[in-house]
């Protein structure tokens, strides 16, 4: 049976440039020589440094901690020596510094000891405490801390929907992600239902896409639980999560409410990635997939460390 899919308000559809980045394989980006990690990651509180200037950290160690509920921890993203703590400048629009922690890095590229998290050993509460600490946000564009979205608190949240629109022109980050690391996004989705108790679970993907619609269907073949893979019409914002919910489900979220006082939550693909390198390996958050396009010389995807 197809799924009936609907149309949102509005839309537009401008050049893609798609093809100019997503011919190449993703690549893993240098290690540089400092890294300036800003404190402020996520929406809500900036985490609240717990190391000092002249300290040895290694990759993955938390050197900010989760300052309240409704915020994330933030770890080394490699191994040096930290030389600085307050404000920097940051890749913000704003062209304001913020407060960072700078780490002169070694070249060693040293880890921490780090291992996996029974995740069904614990608590609800406990894991999401866990993954608060292991500096998890959301990778879509609201950077809101997943540990606080994976709360389904008074409202029961039957609909998992993972977004992997990426309507945006010329990024192909999340196109390659699904690509190249379709099971890992399906693992993070397990624990993502777990945590839920989500019922009905839809993958949305632009039709565009055809490589990452295949590798994604493949990979929920090879599940032990239903995922829903469909194809939506490629129009910007089809990406926006309130769009992909309407367009999905039929529904509209309220105005002033969120989309769990509809019973659905919604992650972007790079956060259910990120989820399963916490809850399967052990690692925080410390890396993330970009698009470097445009006049450059070889456009592609790079994986590359926080700070960088």
């Amino acid at each position: 049976m197809t799924r009936e899919l609907h149309r949102f308000k509005g839309g537009v559809h401008p050049p893609e440039h798609k093809a100019e980045s997503n011919g190449r394989p993703i690549h893993a980006a240098p290690v540089p020589r400092q890294l300036v990690i800003p404190l402020r990651q996520h929406i809500g509180n900036p985490a609240r440094p717990v190391v000092e200037v002249g300290q040895q950290v290694l990759k993955g160690q938390c050197i900010a901690e989760a300052d309240g509920y409704i915020s994330a921890a933030v770890h080394a993203s490699s191994s040096g020596t930290v030389t600085a703590i307050g404000p920097a400048l940051v890749p913000h629009i704003s062209g304001l510094p913020d407060d960072c922690i700078t780490i002169e890095t070694d070249g060693r590229d040293a880890w921490i000891d780090h291992a996996p998290i029974d995740y069904q050993a614990l608590a609800p509460a406990d894991l999401r405490m866990r993954l608060r600490d292991m500096g998890l946000a959301g990778l879509g564009g609201a950077v809101f801390p997943s540990a606080v979205k994976l709360d389904p608190g008074a409202h029961a949240c039957p609909t998992l929907i993972v977004n992997g629109g990426e309507c945006e022109p010329w990024i192909t980050c999340d196109d390659l992600l699904m690509r190249t690391r379709a099971d890992d996004i399906l693992q993070g989705v397990r624990v993502m239902r777990h945590l839920l108790g989500s019922t009905e679970i839809l993958v949305g993907i632009e039709d565009n896409k055809p490589e990452a619609i295949a590798a994604m269907q493949a990979a929920a073949a090879r599940l032990d639980f239903a995922v829903e893979v469909i194809a939506v019409p490629t129009i910007y914002p089809a990406g926006g999560a309130k769009q992909m919910i309407e367009i999905l489900t039929g529904r509209q979220v309220p105005s002033g409410k969120l989309s769990t006082d509809i019973g659905i939550q919604v992650f972007n693909v790079g956060t259910a990635y990120a989820l399963a390198r916490a809850v399967f390996h052990g690692e925080p958050l410390i890396s993330r997939l970009v698009t470097v396009t445009g006049h450059v010389l070889r456009p592609q995807n790079f994986e590359v460390l926080i700070g960088t």
